[in-house]
């Protein structure tokens, strides 16, 4: 039986990255297809947040090229940023915060029409929050605000989900509780792409690893385990190699 060929997303060719002082990350080559869930690692400060920026259309890398496919060129990608401390006390309900979502919709019309309220209720329902709809989101748990977000970033695009270390703060049964709806998204056939400083998680959870600083990493899961720089950064390298 031949094996459906996936769609290819995002294709980044030999870019550099970074600003007018410097590179952070040169050289950097990588795919992402339909359906994958990508890790992105790293030591901080090794760019992270910059690529974050470059994929989401907000910087221009400084070389090298990054092709969209169709579907993404109008930058269709749910964003799932770190939170701050002033968005954590933000005073809106929690429908008012998942229908922001869908801004990038509304076009011309200055509200929400019909299509963007079933939208975001699809989306609260998907994340089992909407029983929270009428709550004022800063009165939630750092795990109930993380699931409002992802129900915002899914009203902004159903193709493809950015995730900006979203376990950041959240205690340990918490944090397994949104990796499985994480897992659960990807699993629906949404493509996810995951930063994270936690390499062991994201061995777990994902199906790809990018792993950048100053050796670049990029394969499947399990061709990372198996590498040097896997085994490495995964204290799983024995004594003697």
């Amino acid at each position: 039986m031949t094996k459906t060929k996936k769609e290819t997303l995002l294709d980044v060719k030999d870019v550099s990255l970074g600003y007018e002082d410097g590179a952070i990350i040169e050289h950097l080559s990588f795919t992402v297809q339909a359906g994958d869930y990508l890790c992105i690692v790293g030591e901080n400060g090794s760019g992270k947040t910059t690529l974050m920026k470059t994929l989401l259309g907000l910087q221009e890398p400084l070389a090298g090229t990054i092709e969209r496919s169709a579907a993404l060129k109008d930058n269709a990608i749910g964003w799932l940023p770190q939170q701050t401390v002033v968005q954590r006390d933000f005073p809106a309900s929690v429908r008012e915060i998942v229908l922001s979502g869908c801004l990038n919709r509304t076009g011309r019309y200055p509200f929400y029409r019909k299509e963007e309220k079933e939208r975001a209720d699809r989306a609260m329902a998907r994340l089992g929050i909407t029983h929270l709809k009428d709550r004022c989101y800063r009165e939630l748990s750092g795990g109930q605000q993380q699931r409002v977000l992802l129900a915002r970033a899914l009203c902004a695009a159903e193709q493809v989900l950015l995730l900006d270390e979203p376990v950041t703060g959240l205690d340990p049964k918490v944090s397994m509780e949104l990796y499985e709806m994480i897992r659960q998204l990807n699993r629906s056939g949404i493509t996810i792409i995951m930063i994270s400083h936690d390499i062991a998680s994201a061995v777990q959870e994902a199906t790809h690893i990018l792993h950048i600083g100053q050796n670049i990493f990029f394969g499947t899961k399990e061709a990372y385990t198996n590498s040097r720089m896997g085994k490495y950064f995964l204290g799983t390298e024995e004594s003697g190699e």
